[in-house]
């Protein structure tokens, strides 16, 4: 498994996982502006070692904040560390940034990733009622603090 930067032509591939993996997904239009965002947004590619796209994650930052857009992992990856090496590494790249803090929204039912959020030091700061539409849910809110340049 090899995490890198996610390039503009992973667009197609990160859109089907996408659909694969969530009710509302997003189009290749939102990835591919995401991709060619630049400074304030990082995005992330999990490879498997034939190239297939495992998992991504997103984030946009804005001085000291990092806000934590999509962690996703392809269904026949779960349970092998994708999320996980996704997570750590842009836990490092936030230190690196100087970040204070990451945050995310979990589905408040979505108990396996909430579990393997708090494993890596977030902690659940509260909900978001009705955040999520398809179906009509609460979000948890999940937030890692961090000290600067630390990860």
């Amino acid at each position: 498994m090899r995490i890198r930067e996610a390039l503009p032509e992973d667009a197609g591939a990160i859109a089907e996982l996408e659909k694969r993996c969530f009710p509302t997904p997003w189009t290749p239009e939102t990835i591919e502006a995401c991709l060619a965002a630049g400074e304030g947004r990082i995005f992330l590619a999990a490879e498997a070692e034939d190239g297939t796209l495992a998992g991504y994650m997103g984030l946009q930052h804005v001085l000291d904040e990092g806000y934590i857009d999509n962690v996703c992992t392809a269904p026949e990856f779960r349970r092998q560390g994708v999320a996980r090496a996704l997570i750590g590494e842009m836990i490092r790249r936030a230190g690196e940034l100087g970040l204070s803090f990451l945050t995310l929204e979990a589905r408040a039912s979505n108990a396996p990733a909430i579990a393997l959020y708090e494993k890596c030091g977030f902690k659940n700061m509260g909900l978001r009622p009705g955040y999520y539409e398809r179906p009509p849910e609460d979000a948890v809110i999940m937030t890692l603090f961090l000290e600067e340049g630390q990860a």
